[in-house]
């Protein structure tokens, strides 16, 4: 028998009642209870039993906001490194199966975070990292932002930062999503970092980190529109700030100047 683990996070968890289809009218989705929760299931370690916390929301909307943002929270405190837009694009992926008994797993420290529903699945699994392609209906827009580029830009920027994105099926049912990151350096490795090799920043993401600076905060398609790039440019720039530590995401996905990219702005503009 599999372990909770290796079956991401499902076999092991009660299953909430089953969801009824999506229904789509007039360009709105209309959900039950069920289809709008989320269960993030937190492993302090593979020997005990895990943390679990249960996500409810309204609508998909909010369904989408609150599990990207509780993902990404809990899995920062446990020190991953997995930036909020990676989450956000994979909560969104999860329309496309209803919200159907959703599971995510924190695994490694937060390094790995493991999504994982009861949907129809994916039968293609090798064209959903091709630019363009998309399942979404027109309804589903009104939900989902950067239709067509969302896995795309997951792997681009996973695989910048040294990560992946695994697409799996999952137990009778539905997909699992498995992303992994190089887990951080240590605090003290960090300090050391810090102070003797700061980041080599690009002239274009020096542009980023000034605009960030200058707008207060700023998301992707702010980076975009200012900067005359193209919305993957924006997000590579963007985790790759991030991954410095010289920016940090809101819960809305939008970056702020942490102490250090403050810091490390101001020795450039001098």
């Amino acid at each position: 028998m599999k372990s909770f683990f290796e079956t991401g996070g499902v076999r092991e968890q009660a299953a909430p009642a089953p969801a009824a289809p999506v229904a789509l009218r007039g360009g709105t989705v209309t959900v039950t209870p069920a289809m709008t929760g989320a269960r993030i299931a937190v492993y302090d370690s593979l020997a005990a039993a895990p943390r679990v916390e249960e996500v409810d929301a309204g609508d998909l909307g909010e369904a989408i906001e609150k599990v990207a943002s509780r993902t990404y929270n809990l899995a920062r405190e446990r020190g991953g490194g997995v930036p909020y837009t990676i989450i956000r694009e994979i909560s969104e992926n999860l329309i496309h199966a209803g919200f159907s008994e959703v599971v995510v797993t924190i695994l490694d420290d937060g390094n790995t975070v493991r999504f994982a529903d009861q949907g129809p699945g994916i039968a293609d699994k090798d064209r959903v990292f091709l630019p363009g392609f998309s399942t979404a209906t027109a309804d589903m827009k009104h939900h989902i932002k950067g239709v067509g580029s969302g896995l795309p830009i997951v792997k681009e920027c996973l695989s910048f930062a040294g990560g992946t994105v695994d697409i799996d099926d999952n137990l009778g049912r539905g997909t699992v999503v498995t992303l992994k990151v190089t887990p951080r350096p240590k605090a003290s490795e960090q300090e050391i970092v810090e102070v003797d090799a700061p980041p080599r920043l690009s002239h274009r993401q020096k542009q980023v980190l000034s605009l960030v600076m200058e707008l207060g905060s700023a998301g992707p398609s702010a980076v975009a529109r200012e900067l005359a790039v193209g919305l993957s440019t924006a997000y590579r720039d963007l985790a790759s700030l991030e991954e410095a530590g010289l920016i940090v995401a809101d819960e809305s996905g939008k970056r702020a100047l942490t102490e250090r990219g403050v810091t490390l702005l101001d020795s450039i503009l001098k």
